[in-house]
């Protein structure tokens, strides 16, 4: 990598309909601001769709991947599951993307940031199922974005998640417990292959995963810490972490 050059991370956009009628690939500015400022790396937004781009492609052009949050889900036919109401929206070619790029990743050694859905498609890409909507769940909370409010309101801290400890995140962020914001429907419900879980929320919800003897980086989150990641105690070392291991792939060699 060329002295003073930043490393360029992809960041999974998601399609969207603006002005409800006009499609586009698209994600927050929080996303950018997050990879830019705090993990010191250079946002690129990639359209998830195998029609336009390929994964190969995608490894060669980028140097790390933001696996960001979206309100699709991934298709239950990924994981062996019918399809129900209670799976919500789907978008399979964002699936047909993230889905085999996560695997390409693991085993190459390129580091990826898994968040919200990014969480989900980790477990998923390795083997792992997600319940369709955590709230039904005996016991467990509601983790939903609160449906009326300010962004600050939607994203405020919500519930402490608490590390395994000794673990990578209890090391990562310092603490064994931390507080987060929740905006997400589903969770994991059966772990993939080498899916490590190290953080829960109060209700037992798998929070933050890796994968197991992975050469790289493929730490994920299951709450929003692109949300005033430069200011936060928990965001800041996480992405700072991660531009850490995209400058390290970038650099190699």
């Amino acid at each position: 990598m060329a002295k003073g050059k930043r490393p360029t991370v992809g960041i999974i956009a998601n399609s969207h309909q603006m002005n409800d009628r006009y499609p586009v690939h698209a994600s927050g500015h929080i996303n950018s601001t997050a990879v830019a400022e705090v993990a010191d790396c250079l946002p690129i937004i990639l359209p998830s769709d195998p029609r336009l781009v390929q994964v190969d492609e995608l490894l060669e052009l980028c140097d790390g991947f933001l696996l960001t949050g979206g309100r699709p889900n991934v298709h239950p036919s990924e994981y062996g599951e019918a399809e129900t109401p209670a799976h919500g929206e789907f978008d399979r070619c964002r699936d047909a993307i993230t889905l085999p790029l996560i695997r390409a990743c693991v085993e190459r050694g390129q580091p990826f940031l898994g968040i919200c859905r990014g969480f989900q498609e980790l477990n998923v890409a390795m083997g792992g199922s997600l319940h369709p909507e955590i709230r039904e769940l005996p016991g467990r909370m509601n983790h939903r974005m609160p449906p009326e409010g300010t962004l600050e309101e939607a994203f405020a801290l919500r519930h402490p998640v608490r590390f395994t400890k000794g673990g990578v995140f209890h090391r990562l962020m310092g603490a064994e417990e931390v507080m987060t914001n929740t905006l997400h429907g589903q969770g994991i419900a059966r772990p993939g292959h080498r899916i490590v879980i190290e953080g829960r929320a109060p209700d037992d919800t798998p929070e933050a995963i890796y994968v197991q003897d992975a050469p790289g980086f493929t730490l994920a989150v299951q709450w929003h810490p692109e949300w005033n990641a430069a200011n936060d105690p928990v965001s800041r070392p996480l992405f700072a972490a991660f531009g850490q291991a995209v400058r390290i792939w970038a650099g190699r060699s």
